[in-house]
């Protein structure tokens, strides 16, 4: 319910906006809301050549191809101006998002179908860890913390694997393989669900916890920092890891205050410390090795993991045959019904991340994103917050709404303000240390039509808040 109001909320706000920006001649056409694409320039006007002023007009007239590029103003992009069919038109600023009608086209291309695909064969896989007795093994040693953590699921029960594969993922920076682990997750829990219209104590709590997002290895941070020239890419890598886990510690205590966690539990404590030691065994590690090394070590982990992973995966099912014959299949058929039945799940979720991204492209393109962030930003620094923070703002307003987005202004401010600044560092951090909201409830509750998602979305605004503090904090502290 409260989902449903937030995204009626964010569309109706920004097509009135639109409306009225329209009416006041702020925008010029519509176009550019339903049609434009990202990072195209915007229509702003359009005009008979003699409307135009006279240096434009000779500029034109002396231009092969009709066309005048003009910095009007240094900190704004370029105002272009293209003579056709006897009309000048005008073009300034670029499209901050996919229109609606490409936000519907490039989320079946770019975005479903993909993810149809990780689905199909990773699913395939985790069929093969179910027939072939994986599944139930790990669950079986991971069962003493889960129950704690999920007093209503039943000791051994197949979501605990898929969790416990889902975390892992995650923790190593394997985004393809997490999505499916973490859908198979929730569709497993909302068999113990008694009401299959209201999300459970035990789906809240896991979708809280995968959506703090657990990082060992920021790959991607790490990637872009380096494409943008920063003289140590891997420096921001210690500060995520330590905001992800305040994110992650704070979503367990959060939520397990309002479930009446027990967390004196020994196993709870001892798993707890077990966590917090493997990090500093890791960061010890990486501590020793030089910039090569790290680059070297950070860059080829998860991939070697994930192979790894496929691997265990096929040779465990070849040497458990004997299970899948009594239960008269193989182990390519049984790949072949785990892979079908992730084309389901995706073909299911498809209309919930439409919805949601039509909402956050509205959001985007109609300017009321940009008013609110300056607004924002505006408050925090006449409160005494550095401009440093306030220019990496951004970044953390956007990235529940979209990854996509909130990674753009990541780049946008390693370009503007250096990688090497504060500014710069910063920025990686948020984009690190918060997930995609949104995008996440849609995704994994659509999965299994669960429409009263309860408590969920405040819990994780309220993590993803603990996370923009903890990153400012972590940075100040490092940088």
């Amino acid at each position: 319910m409260v989902l449903s109001r937030f995204w009626l909320a964010i569309l109706v706000s920004s097509i009135l906006f639109v409306l009225i920006g329209l009416a006041s001649g702020s925008h010029y056409t519509l176009d550019f809301i339903l049609n434009g694409q990202k990072d195209e320039p915007i229509l702003i006007a359009e005009k008979y050549l003699n409307q135009l002023p006279a240096f434009v007009q000779d500029s034109l007239a002396k231009a092969p191809d009709q066309t005048l590029v003009r910095n009007t103003v240094a900190a704004d992009p370029d105002t272009t101006y293209i003579y056709k069919n006897k009309t000048v038109k005008v073009y300034s600023g670029v499209q901050k998002s996919d229109g609606l009608l490409p936000t519907c086209k490039n989320s079946l291309l770019d975005l479903i179908l993909p993810l149809i695909a990780y689905l199909a064969f990773f699913c395939g896989l985790m069929q093969l860890l179910i027939e072939s007795g994986a599944a139930e093994k790990l669950a079986k040693k991971m069962s003493p913390i889960f129950t704690k953590v999920f007093p209503s699921i039943p000791k051994n029960h197949e979501s605990i694997s898929y969790m416990t594969l889902n975390f892992a993922a995650n923790f190593l920076g394997l985004d393809s393989a997490a999505t499916p682990f973490g859908l198979k997750a929730m569709q497993s829990l909302q068999e113990l669900n008694p009401d299959k219209d209201k999300a459970s104590d035990a789906q809240i709590m896991f979708l809280c916890l995968h959506a703090a997002g657990l990082t060992l290895i920021p790959t991607s941070i790490i990637g872009y920092r380096a494409a943008e020239s920063a003289s140590n890419p891997a420096d921001v890598m210690l500060p995520c890891i330590i905001t992800s886990f305040v994110g992650t510690i704070a979503a367990f205590v959060l939520v397990g205050i309002k479930q009446k966690i027990n967390f004196k539990s020994a196993a709870l404590v001892a798993s707890l410390f077990g966590v917090i030691a493997a990090i500093m065994g890791f960061l010890f590690y990486l501590n020793q090795l030089d910039l090569i090394g790290k680059n070297l070590f950070t860059s080829h982990l998860s991939g070697i993991l994930l192979v790894g992973i496929i691997l265990f995966t096929l040779i465990f099912s070849w040497k458990n045959e004997a299970k899948f014959a009594e239960k008269k299949t193989t182990v390519f058929d049984a790949f072949v019904v785990g892979a079908n039945n992730g084309l389901k799940t995706g073909i299911t979720i498809f209309p919930y991340v439409l919805g949601m991204l039509v909402a956050i492209s509205f959001f985007r393109n109609s300017g009321l994103f940009e008013l609110i962030s300056e607004g924002l930003s505006f408050v925090f620094s006449h409160i005494g917050v550095s401009k440093q923070i306030t220019d990496s703002l951004p970044v953390a307003m956007l990235r529940p709404f979209s990854s996509g987005g909130s990674r753009g202004f990541m780049i946008d401010a390693m370009r503007q303000f250096g990688p090497d600044s504060f500014t710069g560092r910063l920025s990686c951090i948020f984009q690190c240390s918060a997930e995609t909201t949104f995008y996440v409830i849609a995704v994994y509750f659509g999965s299994i039509n669960v429409k009263n998602t309860r408590y969920t979305l405040g819990a994780m605004l309220l993590v993803d808040f603990i996370c923009v503090l903890a990153a400012i904090a972590v940075a100040s502290w490092f940088f």
